[in-house]
């Protein structure tokens, strides 16, 4: 179970999570919403420690991950392996190497400097990009892809580090509706085929209510909603995004697969 107790980070004088709590269970799809400046990707950027925690504590099976330094922090953000909204995957590097560097706290780092990848790594890389129908493009420059391709490698290479939690943050912001679809329903498989933990920030109320489980609604970096997607009301939609629920509410959006396809048949970008 990962337990957030307290959390709270400070920039300056400005809190941008403030004595956020709630605990989430193994297993579980939660999306974490509200507007712009909520503070949902530094929630989920604390959670990874990539953002500093000023107060509370997160834990994660009796281990007190505010506490992790050196090669323990390493080893826990592959544990919680982050999906990004720009993706972050460098561009001049070939498809196949980029989901390799997830499995970077696997091996000794003068292997991955020396670009020998064990056969094992390589095997499961290529497993994984496969899973999204991606195997086909191993070769290929990353810069090359389209956004859609571009996030399934990213999700390929949060899915080698074995993770048991994942990280979504924004991870369809910048992608079309088709596109979001593929990714949003990349993320339901690898959640309901595997049973890793997702938290995804969304901005969309129609796509929170369609593949989460459980919303965490923020606002001014405080949690102000815990609870299930129909308990969302549109009186506390619009408490919660103010002047942008007509936007968030009102969009047209693609809804997730009636039944999770297996893995390996997502559609290509």
């Amino acid at each position: 179970m990962l337990v957030v107790d307290g959390l709270t980070c400070r920039f300056g004088a400005k809190a941008a999570v403030d004595n956020a709590s709630f605990s989430i269970m193994p297993g579980s799809f939660v999306g974490v919403i509200g507007r712009s400046g909520a503070g949902k990707s530094t929630l989920l950027r604390s959670i990874n420690r990539l953002s500093p925690v000023s107060g509370g504590r997160i834990l994660f099976k009796d281990v007190d991950v505010t506490a992790l330094r050196g090669r323990e922090l390493r080893q826990w953000r592959a544990r919680s392996a982050m999906i990004f909204q720009q993706f972050n995957l460098v561009g001049r590097l070939d498809v196949l190497t980029n989901v390799l560097m997830g499995r970077l706290a696997h091996i000794p780092s003068w292997r991955s400097l020396a670009q020998l990848w064990p056969g094992q790594d390589v095997a499961v890389a290529l497993s994984a990009l496969e899973q999204f129908d991606m195997a086909a493009l191993a070769a290929q420059r990353a810069d090359q892809l389209s956004g859609g391709q571009q996030q399934r490698v990213a999700i390929a290479r949060a899915l080698v580090q074995e993770p048991e939690l994942i990280l979504a943050d924004e991870p369809i912001a910048s992608l079309d509706p088709r596109n979001t679809k593929i990714v949003m329903d990349a993320l339901l498989r690898i959640n309901k085929h595997f049973g890793i933990t997702v938290i995804c920030n969304l901005h969309s109320l129609d796509l929170a209510r369609g593949y989460c489980d459980r919303l965490i609604g923020m606002a001014t970096g405080r949690v102000v909603f815990d609870d299930v997607p129909a308990a969302l009301t549109p009186q506390i939609a619009r408490e919660l995004y103010d002047l942008e629920a007509d936007e968030v509410m009102d969009a047209t959006l693609p809804s997730p697969a009636e039944t999770v396809p297996t893995l390996g048949q997502a559609a290509v970008a």
